[in-house]
């Protein structure tokens, strides 16, 4: 199942890393294992912000995406399951049954 990752990373730790020149590598470190297959990069919340896609199969992985960001840059971070295109049309009949049962 794809997901959307959203990765927020305290100003402070941002900055003690960005003073040392490790912020890039270490952000590039933890893509590197994770192979997402789209990173982008923002601000929310006045944070630094990643917000990732990539492929789950089972719910343990989880700490294995979580815990690089947790441990390197004390992040929040959170899960959102997303839909492509297809997968949306393919739910088209649930979505219209649900809509005759409570609509």
């Amino acid at each position: 199942m794809r997901f959307l990752v959203k990765v927020n990373i305290p100003v402070g730790a941002g900055n003690a890393l960005a003073k040392t020149g490790k912020l890039g590598s270490t952000i590039q470190a933890i893509l590197d294992d994770l192979k997402p297959e789209a990173a982008y990069f923002t601000d929310d919340n006045g944070q630094r912000t990643a917000f990732l896609f990539l492929e789950m199969t089972d719910a343990s992985q989880i700490p294995t995406i979580a815990e690089p960001w947790f441990l390197a840059l004390h992040t929040n971070i959170e899960f959102h399951p997303v839909m492509v295109l297809d997968d949306l049309v393919k739910a088209a009949g649930s979505i219209e049954a649900v809509v005759k049962k409570y609509g």
